[in-house]
């Protein structure tokens, strides 16, 4: 996949920990911003904002302010899947 591909990816999925998250306070500040980036994803999977996350052949991250959003591609499926959305200093921490 190459930077400006026209394919449109649309399924969007958010795994377990994304979907289950409690939304703080902070946070919620936040959120609209976070939405529209990942809404971006679905016509730019792989954005110039977006990096490749070491010693993953699928997964990246896109910065949102302080927060960060990791998602995965799934070609096969021209699926979009949210790993995780935290803030910076939590975002690596399992």
């Amino acid at each position: 996949m190459h930077r400006g591909t026209e394919a449109r990816w649309t399924p969007l999925r958010f795994a377990g920990a994304a979907r289950q998250r409690r939304i703080s306070a902070g946070f919620r500040e936040h959120v609209a911003r976070i939405v529209a980036v990942v809404e971006q994803l679905k016509a730019e999977p792989i954005s110039a904002a977006s990096e490749k996350l070491t010693n993953s052949e699928r997964t990246y991250r896109i910065r949102v302010g302080d927060y960060r959003v990791i998602y995965e591609l799934r070609s096969d499926a021209k699926q979009i899947e949210i790993q995780r959305v935290r803030h910076r200093k939590d975002v690596y921490r399992h």
